[in-house]
């Protein structure tokens, strides 16, 4: 008798997902999806983490002119802790300092008037970069305050004062400055190592695979599908897609142009300082290239 054969099993598919920002301005603060959020925090922060509210200021209300993809949100780490954290996604050249000034707002506009400055809270600035910021061989990168001492080479240290005046969670003087993190997606090889990883993996491929068991991304499966956009909003992401490609290459533009006018700024700072020492002209068109520099 011969054998019946088996048909093949069918390998489960990645499914196309919503871009993460795209998800973060129109989808990410319903409480409906805090879980996602609340997932992809849990994973990087290496503990649970609990939305407790998305915090509205004027720095990040939802305009349609304002590009940029931004969630403040007040969050409880499994401590008890509670932190403010600011998720943004956006393409800019000067995005370094655009950082700065986030957490800038983020700390003048949460301080109630008249409190003390030791109730400031710890803030936590995550960046989801997709385009080619700085240099540096690594995809994620963690930044942090310390002081040193210039003569001892010594760490600043808590002093019992601040000990007792501080919160539990401050056991550092770093704890007191914001901390900050730069998720490169560009630069991730799609090489999944741990469950942080499953996150970068979605973020560049806009796909999660079956077996990836990061908190939040079976929620992300679900309810950031294209398919369970209408036709108004799936025509909105479309048009966000289109003209985040053209804002990637803009920005990229302006990094070359930025480095080439730093290149000749440089030359012509060499040229007239050679100038000024008595260097014929005829040398330092050679040297530098330049045909003025006056």
């Amino acid at each position: 008798m011969t054998p019946k054969k088996v048909p093949p099993q069918k390998m489960p598919v990645e499914k196309k997902l919503i871009r993460f920002d795209w998800a973060m301005k129109y989808l990410l603060r319903n409480k409906a999806n805090f879980s996602i959020l609340e997932g992809f925090l849990s994973e990087l922060l290496k503990t649970d983490v609990v939305i407790e509210e998305i915090l509205e200021s004027e720095s990040n209300k939802d305009e349609a002119e304002d590009k940029a993809m931004r969630v403040d949100a007040l969050v409880k780490l499994k401590d008890g802790e509670k932190v403010i954290i600011e998720v943004q996604c956006v393409s800019q050249w000067d995005y370094l300092s655009r950082i700065l000034y986030g957490v800038s707002k983020v700390v003048v506009e949460h301080l109630r008037e008249g409190e003390i400055y030791g109730k400031i809270q710890r803030v936590i600035s995550i960046s989801v970069v997709y385009f080619n910021l700085g240099e540096g061989q690594d995809y994620i990168y963690r930044g942090r305050t310390e002081f040193k001492g210039i003569h001892k080479q010594d760490s600043l240290l808590l002093g019992t004062k601040e000990k007792q005046m501080y919160p539990d969670a401050i056991q550092d003087v770093a704890d007191v400055y914001p901390e900050y993190y730069v998720i490169k997606v560009n630069q991730f090889k799609s090489i999944v190592q741990d469950k942080l990883d499953e996150w970068v993996y979605f973020f560049k491929n806009e796909a999660i695979k079956p077996e990836f068991q990061a908190k939040g991304l079976k929620e992300a499966a679900k309810n950031l599908d294209i398919l369970r956009l209408n036709d108004e909003k799936r025509r909105d992401y479309k048009r966000y897609i289109e003209s985040m490609r053209d804002a990637v290459s803009l920005t990229e533009t302006h990094y070359e142009t930025g480095k080439l006018e730093g290149k000749l700024e440089g030359k012509l700072e060499m040229a007239r300082a050679m100038a000024v020492n008595g260097i014929d002209a005829e040398t330092i068109r050679k040297i530098t290239g330049l045909d003025s520099w006056m």
